[in-house]
């Protein structure tokens, strides 16, 4: 038994302290996860292929076929060079969305992991990141074969897309860490993230260009925070051109602050959660 109750540390140090000392652990418990979502399931980790081939497939009838949906990308327009522009975008929600989604359940789903066993919960949005992560590279995986039969070819900059993206999981851990703390007190927190999640994919680059919209909801669109990823993962996967250094590297230091933040408030937290639960 150990005490719940007991204070914890929340510097920057203990934080990657933490994540170092239990590198294994997260590892193991992340492959853990990801098989054991699909244990008992006929097809078993194929459905990681399938499903982001399904909805990209629906996505791109509906918007460049039912909606007639144009990209305007200088090329030749159609649903095949739609939909590879539209499954970055779908990539990059979908990661941020699963994490976001499943962290009010947390310490939730893991109560004995609280009372019973000395356990570094503070782990526990690392493997949930873990998972996401192999999710969001099946995709891409399907995409980068999507661009070589569409294209012929993959343009040099693709290799800074883990650039991109890693600034976006930063962030998303520190809100994960926040939302999973918070999910312990209350319980409503769960069904709110699911809409907020829903909404933010449609109000999102996803489906459509920024400049689809007219300049004064421009402006507002720039302050999702998914927005300025999504625009500059199409810039190095899609379009061959470089990532915008300087907003990247203003977006990583937001990122690390948030994620500190988030650290903080689940660790300050943490000893309230036996009382609870």
């Amino acid at each position: 038994m150990i005490n719940p109750h007991a204070n914890h540390p929340a510097s920057l140090a203990a934080l990657v302290r933490s994540l170092w000392q239990h590198r294994d652990l997260i590892m193991q418990m992340t492959c853990r996860e990801v098989v054991g979502r699909y244990r008992g399931s006929i097809m078993g980790l194929a459905w990681s292929f399938f499903n982001p081939i399904l909805m990209l497939v629906v996505y791109t009838f509906v918007f460049s076929v039912v909606f007639k949906a144009r990209w305007g990308t200088g090329v030749e327009e159609n649903q095949a060079n739609f939909a590879i522009v539209l499954f970055v975008g779908m990539i990059v929600h979908g990661l941020f969305a699963e994490m976001i989604n499943r962290a009010p359940g947390l310490i939730l789903a893991n109560v004995n992991y609280v009372k019973k066993v000395i356990f570094p919960l503070e782990i526990l949005p690392v493997i949930g990141m873990g998972a996401a992560l192999f999710h969001a590279l099946i995709s891409l995986g399907v995409l980068l074969v999507a661009i070589l039969l569409i294209n012929g070819t993959l343009v040099w900059t693709a290799i800074l897309f883990p650039l991109i993206i890693l600034p976006l999981l930063i962030a998303t851990l520190g809100v994960v860490w926040f939302l999973a703390s918070l999910g312990v007190f209350v319980r409503d927190v769960g069904q709110t993230v699911g809409i907020f999640t829903t909404v933010l994919m449609f109000v999102s680059p996803v489906f459509y260009p920024i400049s689809a919209l007219p300049e004064k909801f421009q402006i507002w669109l720039m302050l999702n925070p998914l927005t300025f990823i999504i625009e500059q993962s199409r810039a190095v996967m899609i379009f061959g051109r470089l990532p915008d250094w300087t907003g990247l590297g203003i977006y990583t230091a937001a990122s690390l602050a948030m994620a500190w933040a988030g650290f903080w408030w689940f660790q300050k937290t943490r000893k309230g959660f036996a009382d609870v639960l």
